[in-house]
């Protein structure tokens, strides 16, 4: 018996496919979230520092210099505060709350978002288990993130894996992560590029980078390619690195790593994994990157059912490809380039 319209994917290793279900969709329901008043407290010191200085015409009161020793119109209280109020859910305030303690260890940053949002609750046991539910809701996006990113990346061909850094005589951080994402986005659209990255920032300078696997058509890259000598103070070495004239010329300097076997490639995936863990970056990915493509499965090119209620089925390296009941092929990378694909 045949599996029609089984969704494919490849982890790596192996081809796994999904058969195709009947099940209803039904929008999910997004949960009522109540709305807190939020009171952020800002020395008056702070406050001033964020707001433009006034001009002396506009000042409402006399200048220091202007006023007499017995002068009772001015009192300034070096510790005065001043409190800010917000509206916000509770959900809002606990994403916050993440972002701002993101660096921390993992317990750490767990005290510090139940220290900001145990004002907001009725006892302690509720705030503890409010933050303990959305710390497990980030661990299953992170999960789902790194899942589909690694399925997207199993069904492409990458060349290389490619480092961006701005000089700041040529941009601003602001500039450079605004330039160079209309830059790729324009090479993906007319010229066929495709890629997947992360920004990253270095350790000690933080910098802005961007890491990031590529697919670039033979003839579609502008500039000139350099070799360039200089110090990778990480390494303690000396070594070589593969720089485009181009991208130097408007961006800074750019690091071309050519990705020459399979090991290579799991290493710049561990890499990307690792700052989107580390961080919670977003992943960029150019357009036209599936997770999935779709065949119908024959029962001789099943290995066996596995995973939870044996959804998945694990396919022999050599499985028939076939769409609306036509043979396609072997798979292989021409064939499963000509299948439909899905997300």
């Amino acid at each position: 018996m045949p599996y029609p319209k089984c969704k494919i994917y490849s982890d790596g290793s192996h081809y796994i496919a999904i058969p195709h279900t009947e099940r209803p969709y039904r929008p999910r329901r997004k949960p009522h979230e109540e709305v807190i008043t939020v009171t952020d407290e800002i020395s008056d010191g702070k406050k001033r520092e964020t707001e433009s200085a006034p001009s002396t015409e506009d000042a409402p009161l006399p200048l220091a210099e202007e006023v007499g020793e017995g002068d009772p119109k001015i009192s300034v209280t070096p510790s005065e505060k001043s409190v800010i109020e917000r509206q916000m859910t509770k959900k809002e305030l606990f994403e916050e709350l993440y972002e701002k303690y993101q660096s921390l260890p993992r317990y750490k940053r767990k005290a510090a978002i139940l220290k900001g949002m145990r004002p907001y609750f009725q006892d302690a046991e509720a705030a503890k288990i409010y933050v303990e539910v959305n710390l497990r809701r980030k661990v299953r996006n992170l999960i789902s993130r790194r899942t589909r990113m690694v399925r997207k990346i199993n069904l492409q061909e990458f060349g290389f894996f490619v480092t961006f850094t701005y000089d700041s005589a040529l941009h601003t951080e602001e500039s450079f992560r605004k330039g160079l994402k209309t830059c790729l986005r324009n090479f993906a659209n007319r010229r066929g590029w495709k890629f997947v990255g992360v920004w990253e920032r270095s350790p000690k300078k933080k910098r802005l980078h961007f890491h990031g696997l590529f697919y670039i058509p033979e003839g579609t890259l502008p500039g000139k390619m350099l070799d360039v000598e200089d110090y990778n103070f990480n390494a303690r070495k000396r070594q070589i690195t593969h720089q485009n004239t181009y991208f130097n010329e408007r961006f800074g300097r750019s690091d071309f790593e050519p990705i020459e076997d399979r090991r290579r490639l799991g290493g710049a995936i561990a890499y990307i994994v690792k700052y989107i863990e580390k961080t919670g970056e977003k992943i960029v990915y150019s357009r036209g990157l599936p997770q999935f493509f779709l065949s119908d499965v024959m029962e001789e090119d099943i290995v066996c059912p596995f995973g939870v209620e044996d959804q998945k089925l694990l396919l022999y390296d050599d499985f028939s490809c076939w769409d609306e009941g036509e043979y396609k092929g072997k798979a292989s990378k021409e064939v499963i380039a000509k299948m439909p694909k899905s997300n």
